[in-house]
This record gives structure tokens, C-alpha cells and sequence, in this order.
């Protein structure tokens, strides 16, 4: 990392702490941006947007498909994480969204999981447990 960047990602902390009242609080709070920012990455998204133009931006993100802010983008991100390589319950499905920090009623899960296995980008199999019948969902 070369000294500009170093500098940029110093006072973008310093910018973060700077409302703060001075003491033990800040320092730490200052410390824990730092290394965020050093360790997410040696470019702030801010110079990236702004080194990286529209049209790149705009066919980055049509490649990178679905929004992982909706609903199908954050269950497609289960799968890309190998979630959906053995059969899944929605409740199965609930739990590991709950576990990411994205919390979802079962009857909002379950349309959007249908949705998903329309577009083809999800299977799903009818399953007894028990003496239910369930939804099992799968890669395709």
C-alpha cells in the first residue's frame, strides 16, 4: 500500500471519530475503523467508485446478478455458499438467513422461494417428514 492511500484511509477515520469527545473510547473506536478500512480493502469504496466508470459500474454489477439487499439475492447467496448442495426445509433455509443477520417471516420466504425455483435457479421436491409433507429445496 502506497503512502497516499495510507493517508486517505487515515483521515477517513479521523473524519469518523471526530464528533467524539476526546478519551479511551475514541482511540479505540479510531484504532477499530483504521484497521477496518486497512483490512477491507487498500482502496476506500469511495476512490473505487470514483476511479471506476459508469458503464464498468453498470456491467459490474448486471454480472454480479441479483442484489444481496432483496430477499432471492440473499438466498442466492446461501447457494453460492454451497447452502443449497443438500435438500433444505424453509425452515432450514430461515435459520441459516437468521444466522447471516437477515430476518424473514416463513410466509415471506416462501413465495420468494418459489419465485426462485420458477426462474429455474432453485429445485424443489416434495418430502415427507413425519407424517407431513414438505418443501425440500435444492441447487438445480
Amino acid at each position: 500500500m502506497d503512502a497516499k492511500k495510507l493517508i486517505e484511509l487515515r483521515k477517513q477515520a479521523e473524519k469518523a471519530v471526530a464528533e467524539m469527545p476526546d478519551g479511551e473510547l475514541k482511540v479505540k473506536a479510531f484504532e477499530v475503523i483504521l484497521s477496518h478500512l486497512l483490512g477491507s480493502s487498500p482502496v476506500s469504496e469511495t476512490t473505487k467508485g470514483a476511479q471506476e466508470s459508469r458503464p464498468a459500474r453498470a456491467a459490474r454489477t448486471k454480472a454480479e446478478g441479483t442484489s444481496a439487499k432483496s430477499i432471492g439475492g440473499r438466498i442466492l447467496v446461501l447457494g453460492d455458499e454451497g447452502f443449497f448442495k443438500t435438500q433444505k426445509t424453509i425452515g432450514e433455509v430461515r435459520e441459516e438467513l437468521k444466522a447471516h443477520g437477515w430476518h424473514y417471516p416463513l410466509t415471506t420466504l416462501s413465495g420468494r422461494l418459489q419465485s426462485l425455483v420458477q426462474q429455474k435457479k432453485l429445485r424443489r421436491e416434495r418430502a415427507s417428514q413425519g407424517n407431513k409433507k414438505i418443501w425440500k429445496y435444492s441447487n438445480p
